[in-house]
């Protein structure tokens, strides 16, 4: 019986990333951003309760991507669609009602990260690209900063060259031969842990700070010191 659970945990990050879908294609991107984070959550546990259980299983490992790419690929590359039709204006040349359509790029590169997640055996206690969830919640906390942060942020989020920008960029993180650390203590000693504890407690002053504008932050954040971890042991 307890071989099936991590799965069952796997399949409520699914129906998140369902239920997100459904929002974001109905103009309730912020209902669709909490989701994100709900699928996020349901992922760790579902990976976490696979160790403790000691239930690994193929399919397990299958049916783990395969929610994966909806809640934080098809989701992001809604909701991305869905602010670029906001912005209503063209950029380079492209017609406005073409232009939420590169929103998607982020789903096909997640597809494409997801895959080469599955059988690139150096990302075992590591990550060599960003994480699907991680470029999920940075978009997902766009309309999240739009609807509690008044008009403040609106003609930085709502430019059509930060969103193309925004898109373009993650989509190349997502299969970047950049490595990033995962946050797995293995034990809670500082030697071992440093570059983690760091993050995690830069990752709380800014949340305390400005809340749902810190998630940006602490996406870049993790990704800069990544680098520096990285340029420090070479």
């Amino acid at each position: 019986m307890k071989k099936h659970i991590p799965n069952a945990i796997t399949c409520l990050n699914l129906f998140c990333g369902c239920l997100a879908l459904y929002f974001a294609f109905n103009h309730r991107l912020e209902y669709a951003a909490y989701l994100i984070g709900i699928a996020a959550i349901f992922d760790f546990l579902d990976g976490m309760l696979a160790r403790v259980l000691k239930a690994y299983s193929e399919i397990g490992k299958q049916l783990d991507s395969l929610a994966d790419m909806v809640s934080f690929g098809a989701v992001p590359g809604a909701i991305m669609f869905s602010l670029l039709t906001q912005a209503e204006a063209s950029v380079l040349g492209i017609p406005a009602d073409i232009l939420p359509f590169f929103g998607f790029l982020i789903t096909i590169f997640s597809a494409l990260r997801l895959a080469k997640f599955n059988i690139d055996t150096r990302q075992a206690e590591s990550f060599i690209g960003v994480p699907t969830p991680a470029c999920s919640m940075f978009i997902g906390s766009l309309p999240l900063i739009l609807a509690t942060s008044g008009s403040l942020y609106d003609e930085i989020i709502l430019n059509p060259y930060f969103l193309l920008v925004v898109t373009v960029v993650f989509s190349f993180l997502l299969v970047a031969e950049l490595p990033l650390f995962a946050l797995k203590f293995k034990n809670l000693t500082w030697k071992d842990n440093s570059i983690r504890f760091i993050f995690l407690g830069i990752s709380v002053i800014l949340l305390a700070l400005v809340k749902f504008a810190a998630i940006p932050l602490i996406i870049v954040l993790y990704v800069l010191l990544s680098i520096v971890k990285k340029t420090s042991t070479s």
